[in-house]
């Protein structure tokens, strides 16, 4: 099943978002990443770094918490037998230890996974110790740019969360284009305008793009300043979507839940600041007010997805017709179908 190889050979083995640092910053705080079949815990150590290991007791499997994410935490039971794991996931207790063969606990632990913190997000790669430092999965040019905009000196105005019925893949796809945007969007005739100007840099199995705000439509020329001056866009393979300005960054996280189910994740990120100063209270209440917005976009998104739910098994579509400003949709179906044969785009190139 197309599904089972995605989770194996691009899940499993690529770097993926996997929370926000500020909502677990102290040593003994913890969140957890749930997302097509794994449960993993994310643990802030004593020395401030994390760690992160499967949310699975290797006695007979259940979860090892239950929650969402918690705080202070030296030790974490199981709530089947009471086994318990120290905060890197290492096995420290057995009740009755006795009844049970020394050989087999020996070094038990729930299974590792990679996790590193970049722009104050933090990272998870199920392949462990195997894992490619963060800085080759996410690659040195997207990091470098959307670096520019210090995510990690932002806080987390809202985050939202919808439950939508198709693949990932699909919500990808819609962040792999703006053609849509004028007739879903209803965006005006100066923004789509600026779009056609949208400048495509692929980066290995990442893109950037950048569509010059239109007001600033007329600076758009070889010394264009994209990170005063556009709409930054950037696509994180496989599943991470950041859109950047100058005044703010929405985070857009779809995780496969299923063949056709996904939680589809959205952060508002801000500057914080004094709401008392009225001059951050004017760029707070903007920002209020341009998020509102968003929502509704996001929306209309939905909307689609949902209609593609409902024809998706149609005999009267065969396959996509593709403009060439809907080139990064082919593109990213093809890296896809690389990962799975093993292979990257520096072996095809």
């Amino acid at each position: 099943m197309q599904y089972e190889l995605e989770r194996e050979h691009v899940l499993n083995k690529h770097w993926l978002l996997g929370g926000r640092s500020e909502d677990f910053p102290n040593p003994g705080d913890w969140i957890t990443f749930e997302g097509h079949g794994e449960t993993i815990i994310i643990t802030r150590q004593p020395d401030g770094g994390v760690a992160a290991f499967h949310n699975v007791c290797q006695h007979r499997g259940p979860a090892i918490v239950g929650e969402l994410k918690g705080c202070k935490a030296r030790r974490f039971t199981c709530p089947y037998h009471g086994w318990v794991y120290d905060t890197t996931g290492k096995l420290v207790g057995v009740p009755e230890r006795e009844d049970f063969s020394e050989e087999h606990l020996r070094d038990v632990r729930a299974p590792k996974v990679a996790a590193a913190e970049w722009g104050g997000w933090v990272w998870i790669n199920l392949l462990g110790d195997d894992a490619p430092p963060l800085a080759e999965g996410l690659g040195s040019d997207i990091m470098a740019d959307l670096g520019a905009f210090n995510m990690d000196q932002m806080v987390v105005y809202e985050v939202v969360e919808w439950d939508v019925p198709v693949s990932y893949k699909a919500i990808v796809d819609g962040f792999n284009e703006i053609y849509h945007v004028t007739e879903l969007h209803h965006s005006p005739p100066e923004f789509t305008k600026a779009c056609r100007k949208a400048a495509f840099h692929v980066l290995g199995d990442n893109y950037m793009c950048f569509v010059p705000r239109p007001q600033h439509l007329d600076k758009w020329d070889e010394n264009f300043d994209h990170h005063k001056w556009a709409i930054c866009h950037y696509v994180v393979f496989p599943n991470t979507v950041f859109n950047c300005n100058p005044e703010h960054i929405q985070v857009f996280n779809p995780i496969p839940l299923g063949v056709d189910r996904t939680r589809f994740l959205c952060w508002q990120l801000i500057y914080p600041g004094d709401q008392s100063d009225p001059e951050y209270a004017d760029y707070f209440n903007k920002m209020s007010d341009h998020w509102a917005t968003l929502k509704v976009v996001v929306g209309e998104d939905i909307s689609i997805y949902e209609q593609l739910k409902r024809t998706k098994q149609s005999s009267g579509y065969k396959e996509h017709i593709l403009s060439e400003r809907e080139c990064k949709i082919h593109r990213y179906h093809e890296t896809i179908a690389l990962k799975i044969r093993g292979k990257n785009w520096t072996d095809v190139q």
